[in-house]
């Protein structure tokens, strides 16, 4: 085995699949409110919710279009860099993903050509179905990830037959109490961050005193609905440390840079872990039982060491120790400014309060930075095992595969990743700039089917003197 090789394909992979999911945590909470705006606009009347509808569905599509290039090099890498995974677990992760693509990117494909282009051809009910759908696949895609994903960190319902894992009991695959756990927590993550987007692109344009009816509504929604779940996502966080502690003892040793058993055990806020000498330095601990409260929710129980796990089976202690920090870090500030945020909404001096707009607005990366390193403590705590406790990363690449070429494909990677997404980027920048265009805005006439990015090409408001949509 090549050393090199696997370490320069376990960079690959965590590159792609970093860059992939900042698309998929967006798109999916932006699907969901796109179908509360068009209910609301079915239901109202309001031409506002129609424009900002309209406005949101363009920047939709780019990252949906996004999204979906970059997920499919993660299918690729399993035959290229992972085939003794992909050998040893096609059996279960080959028919997961495969329901993904039947359930998720069908329909999510048929009934989204319906939204770029069926506005003046279905009735507004049918339109309003198709958005309900278009939001449903992109939940249905969230689920088999993660019930696959799950299966990973604790594989459940599954026998060996000749160095095979096959599945015996779905059942336990998929209702495993762990995906239940993971699942609404990776949902809520999504809606978190499209949530937190709209709002700080309602800040903006009212720091530039444009689009002031869009940038309202932007507002209030999408502050409101944060500030609704971040609560929830501190609790199904907690109940994803709870499944850790039970499964993964080596994770959560690491997670909290605990080097010795403890009953009942401390908690370490704030450190750096020398690894080499086992020990904290500079560390910010609250005592015993903090740490049993916080992990098992009693006051006496005793909490794993890494001095108790073999160091080979050692996790890096580094990430996770880290990345779970600034991720509950990110969770802290998006709750005060979502919570101050509502208040001000609510009480209607938002508009007053520059300095909250200005914090709304430059907040908008804390939801991808938090989604970012909970991946990294959930899949970096796992190691050194692909399939959590049976299956090691190092026996699950490719035997023959040698350093040169997991070089060459991880620079190949990096330089298309990059440019695709400096220019989606660039173009979702230049929609949200343009703004809501004043008039209900409908697919011109050269727009077509099979040149979806068509949708987008037609005239739209950038002056700044537009003042939006009445109310």
């Amino acid at each position: 085995m090549d050393l090199t090789a696997l370490l320069l394909s376990r960079l690959q992979f965590a590159f792609t699949i970093s860059f992939h999911i900042i698309f998929p945590s967006f798109t999916i909470g932006l699907a969901m409110w796109l179908t509360v705006l068009e209910a609301l606009h079915l239901a109202t009347g309001r031409p506002a919710y129609r424009v900002v509808f309209e406005f949101w569905l363009k920047i939709f599509g780019v990252a949906f279009g996004l999204g979906v290039v970059s997920g499919i090099v993660m299918a690729f890498q399993f035959g290229t860099n992972w085939s003794e995974m992909a050998r040893m677990s096609g059996p279960i992760q080959g028919v997961l993903l495969s329901y993904e693509t039947f359930t998720a990117f069908f329909l999510e494909a048929s009934f989204f050509g319906i939204l770029l282009f069926g506005r003046s051809r279905v009735a507004p009910w049918s339109y309003l179905f198709s958005t309900a759908m278009v939001a449903l696949g992109t939940t249905f895609s969230a689920f088999w990830i993660l019930a696959n994903n799950s299966w990973m960190q604790v594989p459940v319902g599954y026998v060996v037959e000749n160095g095979i894992f096959v599945p015996n009991d779905w059942f336990k695959i998929l209702f495993s109490p762990v995906l239940w756990v993971r699942f609404p927590h990776m949902l809520l993550a999504a809606y978190i961050t499209g949530a937190l987007c709209v709002a700080a692109t309602g800040a903006w344009y009212l720091l530039r005193g444009i689009f002031a009816a869009e940038a309202h509504i932007m507002l209030r929604m999408g502050l409101y609905l944060a500030a609704v779940l971040l609560p929830f996502q501190l609790v199904f966080g907690h109940l994803n440390g709870e499944y850790i502690v039970h499964h993964q003892p080596s994770k959560m040793a690491a997670i909290e840079a605990r080097w010795h058993d403890e009953q009942p055990a401390s908690e370490v806020l704030l450190a750096w872990p020398d690894v080499e000498n086992r020990r904290n330095l500079f560390a910010i601990t609250l005592p015993p039982p903090f740490g049993s409260l916080i992990d098992s929710d009693s006051l006496t129980a005793a909490e794993v060491g890494l001095d108790s796990i073999q160091p080979e089976n050692w996790p890096p202690v580094l990430i996770p120790f880290f990345s779970f920090r600034i991720m509950a870090g990110c969770w802290l500030v998006m709750m005060m400014v979502a919570w101050a945020g509502s208040y001000l909404v609510h009480k209607g001096r938002i508009a007053r309060s520059r300095s909250l707009l200005w914090a709304i607005f430059l907040g908008f990366p804390l939801p991808f930075i938090a989604t970012l390193t909970g991946w990294f403590t959930a899949e970096v705590g796992r190691q050194p095992w692909t399939v959590y406790g049976v299956l090691r990363t190092a026996d699950a690449m490719t035997p023959f595969l040698t350093a040169r070429s997991a070089e060459i494909s991880l620079v190949v990677f990096c330089a298309v990743y990059s440019f695709i997404f400096a220019f989606g980027v660039f173009y979702i920048y230049r929609l949200l700039r343009a703004g809501p265009a004043g008039q209900l805005v409908t697919p011109s006439d050269t727009a077509i089917p099979n040149r979806p990015m068509s949708v987008v090409d037609g005239p739209v408001a950038s002056g700044p003197h537009h003042a939006g949509a009445g109310e």
